[in-house]
């Protein structure tokens, strides 16, 4: 009868300290960190606003940050939060992207995948109302290989074709399956990534828009083909494609 209750008492302990060890970690896995933090004008009203960018870590010590939040202090006394996708080392620039005369909050989030990705977004506070301004939508590209080791892709918003000659990836396609003797074992496309690069730049009249690059790859991620850039311009409420080109990785493009 001893054994039984010391056996007892000895489970319900150990089932209580892990109890309290878990509650702790959960406790310590929620501390927060100051990321950065800056003082813009962001309303519009010639007074500066606290903006600050904090982090939860996965772990502690940890890089990744699990949570993020962007919060701002305004300059009536009032606070603005937004949750964010978590990811590396949060960047805010302030740029007026809407043409309003007032700065907007543009925030990059590394994902630390890779294909060198992130998550962006844009946010503006003028007049005290925190409106989602978004990004636009990485261009939608059709790709295919071709018969005899070649590729091509359309940028189906303009209408842009463009072909690639791989016949110095032979060895490698062929080891992989991808051909047989020259000859396609199945249609297959080439992978289209989204941004790898969004940030601001002067578009037109003095005026900020946005420059986008995508990367295109072939039968595996690491296996660059080509990037495709374009160039946005927020106008009329909505985002709009000012051009767009694609830049070869090994300056072979057939005519």
């Amino acid at each position: 009868m001893k054994k039984e209750l010391l056996f007892a008492f000895s489970a319900f302990f150990l089932i209580s300290l892990s109890a309290i060890t878990g509650a702790y970690a959960v406790g310590e896995s929620k501390k927060s960190i100051t990321v950065s933090q800056e003082k813009v004008d962001v309303t519009g009203d010639g007074k500066k606003d606290k903006v600050t960018i904090i982090g939860i870590p996965f772990e502690e010590g940890a890089n990744f940050l699990k949570e993020i939040f962007l919060e701002i202090d305004a300059s009536n006394g009032k606070k603005y939060k937004v949750e964010l996708e978590g990811g590396y080392e949060p960047q805010v620039k302030y740029e007026d992207l809407n043409h309003d005369q007032v700065k907007d909050l543009f925030i990059s989030i590394p994902t630390g995948g890779s294909g060198g990705l992130s998550n962006y977004y844009l946010y503006t506070l003028k007049d005290f109302n925190l409106t989602d301004l978004t990004v636009p939508e990485p261009l939608v590209i059709t790709s295919q290989f071709e018969e005899n080791y070649w590729a091509s892709l359309v940028v189906d918003k303009t209408g842009q074709k463009y072909t690639f000659d791989l016949k110095d990836r032979k060895a490698d396609y062929d080891r992989l399956g991808l051909y047989v003797n020259g000859k396609l074992n199945e249609p297959s496309e080439l992978m289209i990534f989204p941004y790898s690069t969004l940030k601001p730049v002067i578009v037109k009249e003095n005026k900020y828009g946005l420059l986008g690059v995508q990367r295109v790859s072939g039968a595996y991620s690491a296996e660059g083909i080509a990037f495709v850039e374009s160039i946005w311009f927020y106008e009329n409420g909505k985002w709009n494609l000012v051009n767009s080109k694609v830049y070869e990785m090994n300056k072979k493009q057939r005519k």
